[in-house]
């Protein structure tokens, strides 16, 4: 299914899980549902699973939001003491729209429960207590933790009552926004249908001796922790010179805290040298670094904090971030403070969930779950940049009731896709949104969202969103991959480039360059345009308009095409 139709399925009020390969672009899809809902005063609740994915949707887990915490059952008594706190009662009462990513690893009785407590606050039977719901992820990632004794088919969400309740629009994403390379797409693609070629075994077995820049050591992913830790300490004794130690501080509830713990990629203590390699596990566009990016430990700030130099060679000091869980007032319910870093030489698949990495090794040879190979493999965005040091069986299997579901999803999806009627979910969408007793009236709608700028511009000064795209760009992230992870247009994000260009006019842009056939033709049709001249199509200053360039190439190429390429053409 396109991005476009699942948003209009959204939009119109459906509850939906939004499903589909890893890089599909579910994030950006639901990004722009949330911005669409909060531009018209439409109470959303935005929560994830886990701490780190909630963290990267801008919102809280689950278990805080609904105030279920670490509990595997609720009974009557719990559900009337839990409607005696204020904050909780406020933000249940009053949500219209709940989303929860990374539904896959969440386990069935905490969704059951999530149905239980809207249930209660609502006053009604309905699924959810009869609000829309969101439900986002991809079962061939790792499944939920649960019981030893459990088999993944009394943990899977999609196996709980709450899931059938709900009677969700399925919308399988079948776009491709994170792999660049077409042959590690493949592989994803035939693991997830359980059907891997012999070519794609011979290309993984090439994978081993990927060759990598010789001074640069990219991370080792292992299914193991005792691999992992075996690794980084050898690397970190081997090391010369001492040990700095990094304590993380915590308050608040201690079980909340200890969710953040759990779900948080910074340890409690955090043990470095000079020489150490490390990785960022926060997204901070506004500092340089994403979940993933690489470097190395080369001395302290005068404030003792670590100074990593990056891959690039640009040069960041780690201080120290807080993970927290917030009630929807803004206040703090528990909090985790520790330097956004984790020693890197090595790292777990199981911890690798969300990450991009440009290069890895990986050591697949003692899986012990299916789904680990595909989270691994899906890390990566190209064969170039994976070593693969060896894999088993399991490695290349997925469970099979994932499988079976999966599967279905697809059918599910390709059905409403077949059937769906834009007109009519459009109007559905206005209904929707005065259901909810969000805003309608354009003008309402502009009024409204001038208000909350203004408001917010005199909380915080806000980072220019084109040097938030620089810090991706810095990063070497495609145009897609940008748009999807802000949550952006790709015509904005080419804006943004547009503008960066000009402002960093030293930096290499030749990865943003159009291919050789369409800058020629853009190059012409610029020379025809302007020697053309007329008003409408040569501005004041000389320059051609997008427009007349994309009329003169009898609309064949996109405004996108044109404007990365008029950044390389000769004026």
């Amino acid at each position: 299914m396109k991005q476009s139709t699942a948003l209009h399925l959204l939009k119109a009020g459906k509850s939906v899980f939004l499903t589909g390969s890893a890089g599909a672009g579910k994030t950006y899809v639901l990004n722009q549902y949330i911005q669409y809902l909060k531009e018209r005063k439409v109470p959303v609740a935005v929560t994830a699973s886990t701490g780190i994915a909630a963290t990267h949707m801008n919102g809280m887990t689950i278990h805080a939001w609904s105030g279920i915490g670490v509990r595997t059952q609720l009974s009557h008594s719990d559900l009337v003491f839990m409607q005696t706190k204020k904050y909780l009662r406020e933000k249940l009462e009053v949500a219209k729209v709940l989303i929860i990513d990374e539904i896959s690893m969440l386990h069935k009785t905490q969704l059951d429960m999530v149905n239980q407590v809207l249930k209660f606050f609502k006053g009604n039977n309905y699924p959810f207590g009869g609000i829309q719901v969101i439900f986002s992820g991809d079962f061939f990632q790792l499944p939920p933790i649960g019981l030893r004794t459990e088999a993944n088919r009394e943990k899977f969400a999609f196996m709980s009552k709450a899931w059938v309740e709900a009677k969700l629009a399925i919308c399988y994403l079948s776009e491709q926004h994170r792999q660049e390379g077409g042959e590690l797409n493949q592989i994803l693609n035939e693991i997830r249908s359980n059907t891997i070629s012999a070519a794609s075994l011979e290309l993984l077995k090439k994978a081993e001796n990927t060759p990598f820049q010789a001074d640069w050591e990219p991370p080792m992913l292992y299914s193991h922790n005792h691999d992992v830790n075996r690794t980084n300490n050898q690397y970190l004794r081997d090391l010369e010179g001492k040990i700095t130690t990094f304590e993380a501080t915590t308050k608040g509830n201690k079980k909340l805290v200890d969710l953040l713990k759990n779900s948080v990629r910074a340890e409690e203590q955090v043990y470095l040298k000079i020489g150490a390699k490390v990785m960022f596990v926060k997204n901070n566009y506004e500092q340089g670094y994403i979940n993933g990016t690489l470097g190395k430990v080369v001395g302290y700030s005068p404030e003792g904090f670590p100074r990593i130099e990056l891959n690039d060679g640009k040069t960041l000091i780690a201080e120290p971030n807080e993970w927290s869980i917030e009630d929807d007032m803004g206040k703090s319910l528990a909090a985790y403070k520790q330097i956004p870093i984790r020693l890197a030489w090595a790292i777990t698949v199981h911890k690798s969930q969300g990450m991009t990495l440009d290069c890895a090794k990986v050591d697949l040879s003692r899986t012990f779950e299916k789904g680990q190979g595909y989270v691994a493999l899906s890390r990566l965005k190209n064969l170039d940049g994976l070593q693969l040091a060896g894999f088993n069986a399991t490695a290349l299997q997925v469970d099979s009731l994932a499988f079976k579901a999966d599967k279905r999803f697809q059918e599910l999806s390709l059905e409403i896709e077949e059937k769906v009627d834009l007109a009519a979910l459009e109007k559905r969408a206005l209904n929707f949104i005065k259901h909810c007793g969000g805003l309608t009236d354009p003008e309402d709608i502009e009024r409204y969202n001038k208000q909350r700028k203004e408001k917010k511009g005199k909380k915080e000064k806000k980072t220019p969103t084109h040097l938030i795209t620089k810090g991706l760009v810095d990063q070497n992230w495609s145009i897609q991959q940008i748009a999807a992870e802000r949550g952006l247009t790709e015509s904005t994000i080419t804006g943004h480039i547009v503008k960066l260009y000009d402002l960093f006019p030293t930096f290499d842009w030749s990865a943003y360059r159009p291919p050789a056939d369409v800058l020629s033709r853009v190059q012409k049709a610029y020379a025809e345009v302007l020697a053309d001249n007329k008003p409408d199509n040569v501005r004041p200053d000389g320059s051609v308009s997008s427009k007349a360039l994309y009329t003169a190439m009898n609309q064949e190429v996109g405004y996108t095409a044109i404007k990365l390429a008029l950044l390389f053409v000769h004026k």
